[in-house]
């Protein structure tokens, strides 16, 4: 802060810090296929919102074998076997 009697000495009290907040969960909005074997291995496309950043995707409680973030909207995994 200025004034006229001079500017206040710099402290760690007077700090102000810009926090970025933090990015949106990500929703799916549909499974495609949303149905396969038992045995796993099928192909799915799950399509969605804010899919940056993606680190796991699980079929109930299993985790997918496999799966690629296409983009922000578009994830391609692989069901597991029993999901």
């Amino acid at each position: 802060v200025t004034a006229i009697g001079g500017t206040s000495a710099i402290n760690p009290a007077d700090q102000f810090t810009y926090v970025a907040p933090p990015p949106p969960a990500p929703t799916v909005t549909n499974v495609n296929p949303n149905t396969g074997p038992t045995s796993g291995g099928t192909s799915v496309t799950i399509t969605g919102t804010n899919f940056i950043g993606v680190t796991a995707v699980n079929f109930g409680s299993v985790s997918a074998t496999s799966f690629t973030v296409n983009s922000e909207t578009q994830i391609t995994a692989i069901a597991p076997a029993q999901a």
